[in-house]
């Protein structure tokens, strides 16, 4: 095995500054109008939360600021479905999946979120990189409001089940059937949402109890509870996404999977737990890489898509556009896909003036900060990502993998690939806990090589190779389960670090800064391939491993699942108590000249482990809290009182980067539809064809839709000089009547598709009907997304135009 002697490297005498801005000032502002308002006074130089568009319609109200229209949020309803206990009517399946036509998503788009937003049928809207590869399956669910058909499958299923209506209100074993609703208060459109759904299962005859909180109550009352206790029947989720990736393979896991401790009992053993095996296997096939082409892997996509629709534990409702403001003199914002603009590049890349910002937020504390188990909350992970660097990440817009601390490179050749490990690789075994040669004759799909871009901790001591190790450690320590009570184990954080260690073959280290990965993963994309097998840390080791005593010692817990279920505290390093429970942790390793098992083999000298256990201590000292990462900005202090939290630019130590590294962000040139040129009606066999005329786009998707909702007609085309042409009499099954046209601008650069709807009548050759008008151009090609709605009683003359603006992760909201 490759012994090596890690020193600490001597700062450099100048520090390079990587941000724009000295200083990020994030302050609490619960009311959207008044933080709208401090920004056009100058008093805030920018808000994270959405402002409503009638506060917003018009240029005059619209004076000393700048707007930006972002995607990636949205919204669902989450369903208990457990069959233990008092009578649940969404224990059945056919119950949940009537819920879909009890919710009118026209009525959230068009008067809740004031026509900015789409309404989402599953997991993937819009916003999403997979959406077109999924589009032709999410048009055969268009669930549309339908009470009367909700009501009668609900009346069919209870019914059979010997529910009775006694009064209106229906009853079970003579009990009414009560269910409660978890409707979120702290967010006007939710709660809005949560009142209507009421109504409508009330109307059914469900007695309902509305219980109202925010997020730190639902983490207790819905995320925290055993399902089988029915705390909570239903609950108005948010979602929101701090990045952006091409490949998502996550997401489907996350909303619809049981392993993934997102679902209803998160996995927790003492809890009673929605059980799908079948979503299991497909979803951890997509999380893990197999799959053999990129085919596949989109037909199980599509599978465990359907799989999650049909089950409707988690309904989702509408994606939206949020608008976002920020002071006229604020310059160099990035309106990231996914994230919009509180993403990672936002703060490091702003200019203002004066050298500070002031962020107004929505909320400035509503979850623990670790990195383990915690930071899961939207507001946390905003300001998180300012202060920690990844490895790499997803580019903003292509959603490409991209090197922020490490460049790569990959070897495999396909699925069936076979990569030789060197016998003195290495893998930790937690059963000696100890680092073992994984020995002769082993072999992997995949090798990466990872060449490390280090820089000093916020704490002054120079990042290397003993955080890597200890990282790759943790990842395997607590990514199996041993024992029944294993110690090392935690049921949100351990399924999916499983996931990652059963492809693990081992890993080498070669020098100070390189380290070689071998896994089982595969993916047609390298770079997905590279952020899989990723070994990085966004703390040092002594964090974490003060963190990881702590928790195996009963005090603390990493996730909020083992907080309730051991009722003990949820580890949060930005808190002082808990801050200090890692200080004094880290005094006992100091005192007793500890060495973690991870690093023995690793430093043949003793004494390396001191300079890190002082430095985190005075910095906790110092600081009043224990968070320490590597990134442009530091966390300087928390202010419950003030409801503040203040970052400051790393500038005392020698970051990575100079300032202006993401400036290529700002300006990004979105594909769009200029004009689409067709005789109507369209007249069957004519071969006429239609013209599409686009701007930045590669090529375009286009579905024919008939009547009764089915595709008949859909595929790509590639543009020539942003022009394109779709023949409609290439499919036999085209017949006359009225059809939806619908056509995506795409790119292969910018993964945000540009949408046109229209309506239109076919007719044989022998019918002889006025045409109207061509429509040839679409106005204002720069925005989001155009739905234009030809709204035509069959056979008639009078059309009338409806365009509307429309359009476009995940954390907690």
């Amino acid at each position: 095995m490759l012994i090596i002697c890690l020193i600490s490297i001597i700062p450099p005498a100048f520090a390079q500054k990587g941000t724009y801005v000295d200083e990020i000032k994030f302050i609490q502002y619960l009311d959207e109008n008044t933080a709208l308002e401090e920004v056009k006074n100058g008093n805030l130089d920018m808000y994270y939360y959405r402002i409503s568009s009638d506060r917003i319609e018009d240029s005059e109200s619209r004076d000393k600021l700048k707007v930006f229209e972002s995607t990636g949020g949205y919204y669902s309803i989450l369903l208990n479905p457990t069959d233990e206990g008092p009578f649940n009517p969404f224990s059945i399946r056919e119950i949940r999946y009537a819920i879909n036509f009890l919710v009118d998503r026209d009525l959230i788009v068009n008067e809740l979120l004031g026509g900015f937003g789409t309404p989402m049928f599953s997991n993937y809207g819009s916003f999403s990189a997979e959406y077109l590869r999924v589009l032709d399956v999410i048009e055969t669910f268009q669930f549309r409001y339908n009470p009367s058909f909700a009501e009668k499958v609900i009346t069919d299923e209870l019914t059979v089940r010997g529910a009775e209506k006694i009064n209106g209100v229906w009853n079970y074993e003579n009990e009414p059937i009560e269910i409660t609703f978890f409707i979120r208060s702290d967010d006007p459109v939710r709660k809005a949402i949560g009142e209507i759904l009421s109504s409508e299962l009330e109307e059914i005859g469900f007695k309902v109890n509305k219980e109202f909180g925010d997020l730190n109550k639902a983490y207790v009352m819905v995320y925290g509870s055993n399902p089988a206790e029915q705390k909570w029947s239903l609950y108005t989720e948010g979602w929101g996404s701090s990045g952006f990736t091409r490949y998502d393979s996550v997401t489907l896991a996350q909303m619809y999977s049981p392993w993934f401790s997102s679902m209803p009992g998160n996995n927790n053993p003492s809890n009673w737990n929605y059980e799908n095996e079948k979503l299991d296997e497909l979803t951890q096939r997509i999380y893990s890489g197999e799959f053999n082409d990129k085919d596949e892997r989109t037909s199980i996509i599509k599978e465990a898509m359907k799989e999650g629709v049909n089950e409707s534990v988690r309904i989702f409702l509408a994606s939206k556009i949020d608008q976002y403001v920020a002071n006229q003199k604020v310059d160099g914002i990035i309106n990231a896909l996914g994230a919009g603009v509180p993403s990672r590049f936002t703060p490091i890349n702003v200019r203002t003036d004066s050298g500070t910002l002031d962020v107004g937020v929505k909320q400035i504390y509503q979850a623990a900060w670790n990195p383990i188990g915690g930071l899961g909350d939207t507001y946390s992970n905003q300001i998180w990502l300012s202060i920690t660097d990844p490895i790499l990440t997803g580019h903003p817009f292509s959603g490409e993998m991209i090197p922020i601390r490490s460049s790569w490179n990959v070897e495999t050749n396909g699925i069936n690939s076979s990569v030789e490990v060197p016998k003195d690789a290495i893998k930790w075994n937690p059963d000696s806990e100890k680092w073992d040669n994984v020995g002769k004759e082993v072999s992997a799909k995949s090798k990466i090589t990872y060449d490390l871009k280090f820089n000093q901790w916020h704490h002054g001591q120079e990042m290397n190779m003993n955080d890597i190790i200890y990282s790759a450690y943790f990842l395997s320590e607590w990514g199996s389960e041993r024992t029944e009570n294993d110690k090392t184990y935690d049921a949100d954080f351990s399924p999916q670090a499983s996931q990652v260690l059963n492809t693990l073959k081992g890993i080498r280290v070669i020098d100070e800064n390189t380290i070689e990965v071998y896994t089982d993963f595969w993916h047609f994309d390298s770079g997905e391939i590279a952020s899989w097998g990723s070994v990085w840390s966004s703390m040092p080791w002594e964090i974490m491993a003060s963190m990881e005593q702590i928790v195996v010692d009963g005090k603390s817990s990493f996730s909020r699942t083992e907080s309730i279920t051991k009722n003990i505290n949820w580890l949060s390093l930005i808190i002082p108590n808990d801050a200090n429970q890692v200080k004094m942790q880290l005094n006992t390793f100091d005192e007793n000249e500890h060495i973690p098992n991870a690093l023995v083999q690793f430093n043949s000298q003793n004494g390396f482990q001191n300079i890190r256990y002082n430095s985190s201590q005075e910095w906790i000292d110092e600081n009043n809290h224990a968070v320490i990462s590597n990134g442009p900005f530091y966390l300087d202090r928390y202010s419950p009182d003030s409801r503040t939290i203040v970052i400051k630019s790393f500038d005392y130590g020698n970051y990575v980067f100079e300032q202006g590294k993401w400036k290529e962000f700002e300006e990004v040139k979105f594909p769009s539809i200029n004009s689409i040129e067709f005789e109507q009606p369209y007249v069957a066999g004519s071969n006429e064809e239609i013209l599409v005329s686009t701007e930045n786009s590669s090529e375009i998707h286009y579905f024919i839709i008939n009547s009764e909702g089915k595709i008949i007609l859909n595929g790509i085309k590639k543009t020539v000089n942003d022009k394109t042409s779709i023949n409609l009499d290439e499919n036999s099954e085209i017949t006359e009547g009225v059809h939806t046209f619908k056509v995506f601008a795409a790119s292969e650069n910018v993964l945000k598709p540009y949408e046109y709807s229209k309506s239109f009548i076919i007719i044989s050759k022998d019918k002889e009907i006025p045409k109207v008008d061509v429509i040839s151009e679409i106005k204002e090609s720069e925005v989001n997304y155009w739905y234009v709605l030809m709204i035509i009683p069959i056979f008639s003359i009078i059309a009338v135009l409806v365009i509307r603006k429309s359009g476009l992760s995940a954390n907690n909201k």
